[in-house]
């Protein structure tokens, strides 16, 4: 028999007496993963999807905001609140672990009887279909989830499980996008990752502060004539660790060219800061790197600009001036960072020729 998630008339909550103008069952249908949030902010009811996801969870009768994290809006005291957002994109998490990421709707129900929260398992719908065993009957009809769903069920026939199935194809998937967005000598993000990343940063609706650093190794050229191409490998590899080690998660290193790479230092415009990390990495790269007996040694000319620099961005202006940093740093006799004189913003730009490495 199908459980009905409806709060019981002796709960602390009471339900209205005439609800809203369908059934009830016809709601599930619809929308299995919906919440209806009475006048009083807790929750009078779960779609049967939701209550699965969450099993072990008593969910109806508590308040929308103790089960839910809301991300957007964030500030999510009383229903009202809830409803200032009516016909907007809703983002939740579940307070309690795992705290899948959830995305949906609001509309306010008429007579005083609350608002119907209609949830959606967003981007992370693979993940969560193989965590929680969803099938077909646990999305509507209408759901674009059922579609891939089925697709994955018809595989499954073959290869005999569809868990493994969409694993295996999930993650293949993945792995073929990380491998166009890296590259595959130093692991580190190529030049389509980087434009990706910098476009994103451009176009964001709320504007980023960001460092962009652009080096260069000095010397590389003749580590290759003297000790190989193998020799060049290792000590770029060695370049790409010290770049990782010397930055944060958050930001990016990648290789644009043989010799050359970018670094991205998110939500830092600091100079001084910047100004330290460049010497701080120079400082690693002309310690001798040993390949085979041989001692490698370079260094590198850093060109560092800043988002903050620029009343509007434009990443192919921001990567010029970082260029021509850095061809300073080369032509004052390299190993040394520059960083960019927001001055020459207002001047034509004059051809600064970078020595041979």
């Amino acid at each position: 028999m199908t459980q009905d998630h409806t709060l019981p008339t002796k709960a602390l909550v009471a339900v209205p007496r005439k609800g809203p103008a369908f059934s009830l069952a016809g709601l599930d249908m619809l929308m299995p993963l919906h919440i209806w949030i009475g006048p009083t902010g807790h929750i009078l009811r779960v779609g049967p999807t939701l209550q699965k996801l969450r099993p072990d969870i008593e969910i109806v009768g508590r308040r929308a905001s103790e089960f839910l994290e809301f991300r957007r809006p964030r500030e999510v005291q009383h229903l009202d609140d809830l409803l200032a957002f009516e016909g907007q994109q809703i983002s939740v998490l579940f307070r309690d672990p795992p705290r899948n990421s959830l995305r949906g709707l609001v509309v306010g129900l008429p007579r005083g009887q609350g608002a119907l929260l209609n949830l959606s398992l967003g981007i992370s719908v693979a993940e969560m279909v193989r965590d929680y065993g969803l099938n077909s009957k646990d999305f509507a009809p209408s759901d674009s989830t059922v579609e891939m769903l089925y697709l994955i069920e018809a595989q499954s026939v073959v290869l005999q499980e569809a868990k493994s199935l969409n694993s295996r194809l999930l993650g293949a998937r993945v792995a073929a996008e990380e491998r166009a967005f890296t590259d595959t000598l130093t692991g580190l993000k190529n030049r389509r990752a980087l434009d990706h990343i910098l476009n994103r940063l451009t176009n964001s609706r709320r504007r980023k502060r960001f460092g962009l650093m652009n080096v260069d190794l000095d010397y590389f050229k003749s580590v290759n004539d003297t000790y190989g191409h193998a020799a060049g490998d290792h000590v770029l590899q060695k370049a790409a660790s010290i770049f990782v080690e010397e930055t944060r998660a958050e930001d990016i290193v990648a290789r644009t060219g043989g010799d050359e790479f970018v670094i991205v230092l998110m939500n830092c415009d600091d100079l001084t800061k910047l100004k330290t990390i460049a010497d701080r990495i120079i400082e690693r790269l002309e310690k001798p790197i040993s390949f085979e007996g041989a001692e490698c040694r370079i260094s590198a000319s850093i060109g560092t600009t800043v988002s903050s620099f620029y009343p509007t961005l434009e990443i192919d202006r921001m990567c010029s001036d970082a260029d021509a940093a850095l061809y300073q740093s080369k032509n004052h006799g390299r190993a040394r960072s520059t960083i960019f004189q927001p001055a020459a913003l207002a001047q034509p730009k004059q051809g600064l020729k970078a020595p041979e490495a």
